[in-house]
């Protein structure tokens, strides 16, 4: 083939390429308007806003509803409905404490193994209100230490992780573990007045996303496994109560849901707080005017 040959071959190529994009615009003008070609046809524009349309998504199953928990013994409060005058000396003890709570409360960084997000949904994608509606009260068994050091330690078991939001020293020390924000390992199989959360099936229905947790640290006579010790000191009452007082407040808590760990734990293994003496609460509480 001559250069002349290929001359002409590539500018009749050229001639036909320019004749088909003038028509693709020419289809666009002329189906700018989204109205239908003269033989009934489809406009480009038309074609594509079928194209940009959404698929319909494809109906989804409702949830499963999670199992109820075991019927279990009612709850009925020690702390009643004190209303007597409180003692002047006790009760402006107490507020002078509560108002120095957010300065000598120390604060702590745990382990992220040791605790876990507050969830909105169960393992069933059932809602959940993950507002803190419950206290649960418990006791350290060692030293206040040794339950810190244990805090800090990371624990990739699920059988290991533990937590609480407050821990209280013989001393009266308050010491935040946890934000309240936070859903603390607290108590595992548990249930409380009929409810708990299913948020991971292998250990079952629990109340820690509900539930703020609270731990005495416990007398050295204390640290075994018997069913009582010397209790817990004055000290440790005040900074308890003046920290429930500000969760009650904070949480709209009623006093008829401060718990212990032995009533809501399921698997009948737990006895703390050990010792507790409910009227030295009842009658610190009533001071702070958060029980009536």
């Amino acid at each position: 083939m001559t250069l002349r040959s290929q001359a002409k071959g590539l500018l009749m190529g050229v001639a036909g390429a320019s004749l088909v994009v003038s028509g693709m615009a020419l289809w666009l003008v002329r189906g700018a308007g989204g109205s239908p070609q003269a033989n009934g046809a489809p406009s480009l524009l038309d074609i594509l806003e079928e194209v940009r349309q959404p698929r319909p998504a494809p109906p989804q199953r409702p949830p499963r509803p999670a199992p109820p928990p075991p019927a279990r013994v009612v709850w009925r409060s020690p702390l009643g409905r004190s209303c007597a005058a409180a003692d002047p000396a006790l009760e402006a003890r107490l507020r002078a404490l509560l108002a120095e709570l957010p300065s000598r409360t120390q604060r702590l960084r745990i382990h992220p193994t040791n605790y876990g997000e507050r969830l909105t949904r169960d393992a069933f994608g059932n809602p959940l209100d993950p507002t803190p509606r419950l206290v649960v009260l418990h006791e350290t068994v060692y030293g206040l230490s040794s339950a810190v050091n244990t805090f800090l330690t990371p624990h990739p078991r699920d059988d290991d992780q533990v937590s609480y939001h407050m821990l209280i020293g013989g001393r009266g020390e308050i010491v935040e573990a946890l934000d309240p924000s936070k859903r603390a390992f607290g108590a595992g199989n548990s249930t409380f007045q009929g409810q708990w959360a299913i948020t991971n099936p292998k250990v079952g229905g629990s109340v820690n996303n509900f539930a703020l947790h609270l731990s005495l640290e416990t007398p050295i006579d204390g640290e075994h496994a018997e069913g009582a010790h010397s209790g817990y000191t004055a000290a440790q009452y005040d900074a308890m109560a003046v920290v429930l007082a500000d969760w009650m407040r904070r949480f709209s808590i009623p006093a008829e849901a401060i718990t212990t760990h032995r009533h809501v734990d399921l698997a009948g293994e737990r006895a703390d707080p050990r010792s507790f003496d409910w009227g030295e609460l009842r009658d610190r509480l009533n001071a702070l005017g958060v029980v009536c």
